[in-house]
Formats: structure tokens, C-alpha cells, sequence
């Protein structure tokens, strides 16, 4: 077998790309069933029976769904999701659709992979319960911190700690399969139990909750170009590997679950009580412990790594403001991570970190996406009519009706249960995406982009020079002035109690000779915005094509010394750029911190400051 080289080397098999690129999915295994068991539980011993038939109507359509995925690992080499399947093949509100969700799913994924790690935490360490939300919001924003210092850790730093989670895992399902029965009798449940018949409501009720547990099976499919030549069929076995592993994780489980009567506990995951059942509380059911919470957290950060991404990729399609295209000087889309870190934040508050209210909204925004994925494959199978074109066709149709019918029951079984809220978000979030596509679409043809506008020429431009006092600072401004414009006007605003130090300097001025006009502005109350804005509007804007308005401050080197501004000229800027149709321009001169003193100081007619330092 040959040794890969090069750039090739450093990229995905099937095997390190099932472990490190299924994390979202994998992680799902810690909620998954305890979603399931939380709904039919109220039916007691006869509801629990139910948790493996529903299990297995999920894991079939887990087998639907890697079949579809694995079908546009072959269509999109380069990486297909469903904002780009359904841009391509269904138009772009479809696609503002699907980003929308992705955005949803990435924001649940983060909270609910939090919420989830901190209750296998305050599982193993039950003092630790009453801090929960604030546990969370700490592992939040440690994820965050990481994310905004540029710390990207590929697929391959998550093998090892997922490989430790899924074994773990899977020796606690062998052995307690093995067993047949927990060590001890479990915790007795701590939820109301009601005597009686399962119904199809409450089947259904659990499935959509269950149906958490296919979150993140689409994500191989996203990063198809990270695997090593032939990447397709490298992604398509990883795709493959992904649905066998955590299949049979979920059934075992759910088989586990039944054998052993666990029912849910406050305070208690029930995967903690089902590897308490099965291999005790003794070191082996802590490493599973901790095992669960790092890969939870390490799947919060896989949203970080994609909710940035896609918005970086809808502001460059003028989806939203082009700040989120912006990378920072470690490479990183922090405008991206901080909306992602305060919607997740936000949730986490509301929900008190209880997983079991996060989870039913997590399901609804994923099977969008699903739905609008495999819709426009059948497009695309039907566009390009290449070899076994029907039989894509129908896998991905098969894939789109089973994802409608599970997103209309999750929906309607969970909408009094917060889903309506997804189900307001995702449109809200699609018309947001089009307004700000519109807003930029009009400011685009404002400016004639795209068409070739008038050829320039020279404007009969005037510079408004705001001055305080007579200083090196005012005598670089007015040198810069002077190249920036035909005519130059020098401004000083006078208060009442200083006329008299206004009309010194007016007698200064002209002995400097500085051959451009000083125009003192009396102003009844201490404000220097108003009378200049005034001053614009009634005496430059007739008389120049353009005016510009030149402001200056000083930089001081030392980080202590700008505690001293005044910040008068950006208080001065702010007023004219929202009264005026002046250009305002702030010219910064910097100081030398060694320089001595020059001049005279304290006599106030000849130094009252720079614009930017205090009076």
C-alpha cells in the first residue's frame, strides 16, 4: 500500500473520519435515548417497553438518512450542504431556508452539548447540581475563549477522546447485556408515573424526541474534501462506519434501558444510571463519566467551527452585513463565534441548563435541513440523468418523505413544547437573510455597481478646520488641509466668559500669518457640535461643491496618557456625519513620549489643548 505524501498525508481515512467528524452524531448517544424514556416513562413498565421498538423506527431511518448522505458524498465532492444542494437546485429563498435551519441546529447543538456534558458532570459529582446554569455559561465561555484565541483543532486531536467514549459506551452496553440485570437496584424514578395504556401520541411524542439522536449525520457529507484521495469513497465508507456505530450504540442502549427497568431520576443522566447498573460506580463508571462531558464539549465546538463558516459564506453572497466575512488577525470569524456564543448563552439562561427542554427543539430545525438536502438531490439526480439516476433519485425521494413525515411529527408533537419557537425563528431568519440581500442589492445600485459611472473631475472643495488654540497640532492640520482642498477655513467655537481670550487669539492668528481665514462661532451654551453644524448648513454648503471637515486629535504613545482625552472630536465627528452631508475626517498626530515640554505652560489665552486633550 502506498504511503500517502504531501498535503495528503495530514488529511482524513474513513476510519479517523467517522471518529473525528461524527462527534455531533456520536454525542447524541449521551440525550438520544433519555429523550425517548423521559416522554413514555409516565406509562411506567408498560411505556418502557416501547423504548426499543421506537429506538429502532429512529435507527432505520438513521439508515435512510446515511444512505442519502453517502449519495451526495458522490454527487458534491467538494463539500455539499443543504444551503448549497438547495441554492443550486431549489432557489435561493429554499436555500435562505435551509441556512436558517443550520444556524438553529448549530446554536441547539452548542446548548444542548453543553447542557448535556455539565448534567454527566453534576451526575458524577451530585454537589455540583445546584450550580448548573452556571457551570454551563463557564463551559461556554471556555469554548468561546478557545475559538476567539484561533485555536482550530482538526478531526484528528477529537479521535482520541471519542475513541475513549465510544468504548466506554460500548463495554457498558456488553456488559451489561452480558449481566442481564443492573448490580443493584437502580434509583427508584423520580417522575409522576400514570397507571395505564401507552397511546399513539405519547409513541409519537417520544419518537420526535428521540429523533434528537440523528443530529450531525450530514456533517462527513460537509467536509467530503478533508478526506484522502479517493475522497469520495473514503467519505462515503466514513458515512457508512458513522451509521453502523452509532446504530448499534442506540440499540444497545435502548435494549440495556428495558432490561434494566431505568427509569428517569432528578439530578441523574440516565446513560449514568445505566453504566451504574452495569459496571458500578467505581473508576470505570467516572472515566465513562468524563469521557461523556469532554466529548459533549468537544461537539459544542464543532458548531464554532461551522456556524462562522456559514455566515462568512452567506455575508460574501450579501445574505448578511459583510462583517461576518471578516477574519481577525489569528484567522478567525469572531463576529460569527460571539453571536453564536450569546445565542447559545441566551438559551442556556431560559432553559436553566435542563437538557429535556432543549432537546425537542433541536429536532425540528435539523429536519429542515434534511428535507431541503434530499429534495434537491432528487432535483439533481433528475438534471444530470447519468447512470442509475432512478435509483439515486428514489433513495434520496425515500430520504425526503421520511424526513417530512418525522419533521411534521416533531413539530406538531412538540409545538406547545417550544417547537412553534423554531418554527417563527427559521422564516424569521430566512426574510432577515433576504432584507439584508435587498438592502445591499439597492445600495449597490446607488453606487452603479456593475456599470461604469461618470468619468471624475475636479470639485470646488472646502475644508472646515475646527482649532482650539494655536498649536503644532492646528498648524498640521491646516498644512494637511491645504492639500486637500482649493480653500481652507479655519473655525473656533467661543463661549460665553471667554470672548475676550477669543478675540487674544484672533490677534495671535494674525501675527502667525498663517494665510487662511479664522472664523470665530459664539455659542451660548458650552457644545461645539450644533454651532458648527449650523455654521455648515448656512455658509458652506453654498458655496463649495463638496465640503470636508477636517478634525484633529493627538495620539499619546504611553497607554496611561490616553486616559486624558477628552474625546471631543469624536464627539464633534458623530454630530456632523449625522446632521451634515460634510466629509468628516479625523487626523490622529502622534506624540513622542520623550519630548520635553515646549514653551510656556499654564497661561490659558496661549494653551488651552489640543482638540483632544483637556481643557
Amino acid at each position: 500500500m502506498d504511503t500517502p505524501a504531501g498535503d495528503e498525508w495530514h488529511r482524513l481515512t474513513a476510519v479517523t473520519g467517522t471518529v473525528g467528524l461524527g462527534l455531533d452524531a456520536l454525542a447524541s448517544v449521551a440525550y438520544g435515548p433519555e429523550a425517548i424514556v423521559v416522554v413514555i416513562a409516565v406509562a411506567g413498565a408498560a411505556g418502557l417497553s416501547w423504548t426499543l421498538p421506537v429506538t429502532a423506527v429512529i435507527v432505520l431511518l438513521l439508515v435512510v438518512l446515511v444512505a442519502c448522505y453517502r449519495q451526495v458524498i458522490t454527487a458534491y465532492p467538494d463539500g455539499g450542504g443543504a444551503y448549497t444542494v438547495a441554492r443550486e437546485h431549489l432557489g435561493a429563498k429554499a436555500s435562505l431556508v435551509a441556512a436558517a435551519s443550520l444556524v438553529v441546529d448549530y446554536v441547539l447543538n452548542v446548548a444542548v452539548s453543553v447542557a448535556a456534558g455539565v448534567a454527566a458532570l453534576t451526575s458524577a459529582f451530585p454537589a455540583l447540581l445546584p450550580w448548573t446554569t452556571e457551570l454551563c455559561l463557564v463551559v461556554l465561555a471556555a469554548i468561546t475563549a478557545v475559538n476567539l484565541r484561533g485555536v482550530v483543532a482538526s478531526a484528528k486531536l477529537f479521535i482520541a477522546p471519542t475513541a475513549v467514549f465510544v468504548v466506554s459506551v460500548g463495554a457498558v452496553v456488553v456488559t451489561g447485556l452480558v449481566r442481564g440485570a443492573p448490580l443493584h437496584p437502580l434509583p427508584a424514578t423520580t417522575q409522576p408515573v400514570t397507571v395505564g395504556s401507552v397511546g399513539i401520541l405519547l409513541v409519537l411524542a417520544a419518537f420526535a424526541n428521540g429523533c434528537a439522536a440523528l443530529t450531525g449525520v450530514e456533517a462527513i457529507a460537509n467536509a467530503t474534501p478533508s478526506f484522502r484521495k479517493p475522497r469520495s469513497a473514503r467519505a462515503r465508507r466514513a458515512e457508512a462506519g458513522l451509521g453502523a456505530l452509532l446504530g448499534v450504540l442506540l440499540i444497545g442502549l435502548a435494549v440495556l434501558i428495558e432490561r434494566f427497568g431505568a427509569l428517569p431520576v432528578d439530578g441523574r443522566t440516565l446513560l449514568s444510571l445505566v453504566a451504574e447498573g452495569a459496571i458500578g460506580n467505581g473508576a470505570g463508571y467516572v472515566v465513562v463519566q468524563i469521557a461523556t462531558v469532554v466529548l459533549l464539549a468537544l461537539a459544542a465546538n464543532t458548531s464554532f467551527g461551522g456556524l462562522p463558516v456559514l455566515a462568512a459564506k452567506l455575508a460574501s453572497d450579501g445574505y448578511l452585513p459583510h462583517l461576518f466575512g471578516l477574519r481577525a488577525d489569528r484567522l478567525v470569524h469572531r463576529y460569527g463565534v460571539g453571536v453564536l456564543a450569546v445565542c447559545a448563552g441566551a438559551l442556556l439562561l431560559v432553559s436553566g441548563g435542563e437538557v429535556n427542554i432543549l432537546v425537542p427543539l433541536f429536532a425540528v430545525g435539523v429536519f429542515i435541513g434534511f428535507f431541503l438536502c434530499q429534495i434537491g438531490m432528487v432535483r439533481h439526480w433528475r438534471a444530470a440523468r447519468g447512470p442509475g439516476w432512478r435509483r439515486r433519485a428514489t433513495v434520496n425521494g425515500a430520504g425526503a418523505l421520511l424526513t417530512a413525515t418525522a419533521a411534521i411529527v416533531v413539530t406538531s408533537s412538540k409545538f406547545t413544547h417550544g417547537a412553534w419557537l423554531i418554527v417563527v425563528i427559521v422564516p424569521g431568519l430566512a426574510v432577515l437573510f433576504w432584507r439584508v440581500r435587498v438592502a445591499y442589492d439597492r445600495i449597490g445600485a446607488q453606487l452603479g455597481i456593475g456599470s461604469l459611472p461618470d468619468r471624475p473631475h475636479q470639485l470646488d472643495t472646502l475644508v472646515v478646520v475646527p482649532v482650539v488654540a494655536i498649536t503644532r497640532l492646528t498648524s498640521e492640520l491646516l498644512s494637511t488641509a491645504m492639500g486637500m482642498g482649493r480653500r481652507v477655513v479655519a473655525v473656533h467655537v467661543s463661549y460665553p466668559g471667554e470672548y475676550q481670550a477669543a478675540r487674544d487669539m484672533e490677534t495671535q492668528w494674525l501675527s502667525w500669518r498663517p494665510e487662511i481665514p479664522l472664523v470665530i462661532l459664539n455659542s451660548p451654551h458650552r457644545e461645539l457640535g450644533p454651532p458648527l453644524a449650523r455654521y455648515l448648513h448656512d455658509t458652506c454648503d453654498t458655496t463649495a461643491d463638496r465640503v470636508i471637515v477636517l478634525i484633529g486629535e493627538v495620539q499619546p504613545q504611553r497607554r496611561w496618557e490616553r486616559m486624558l482625552k477628552n474625546h471631543r472630536g469624536t464627539v464633534i465627528a458623530r454630530r456632523l456625519s449625522h446632521t451634515t452631508n460634510a466629509v468628516v475626517c479625523r487626523y490622529r498626530l502622534p506624540l513622542n513620549p520623550e519630548s520635553p515640554p515646549a514653551g510656556q505652560i499654564g497661561t490659558r489665552e496661549t494653551v488651552r489643548g489640543p482638540a483632544d486633550l483637556p481643557r
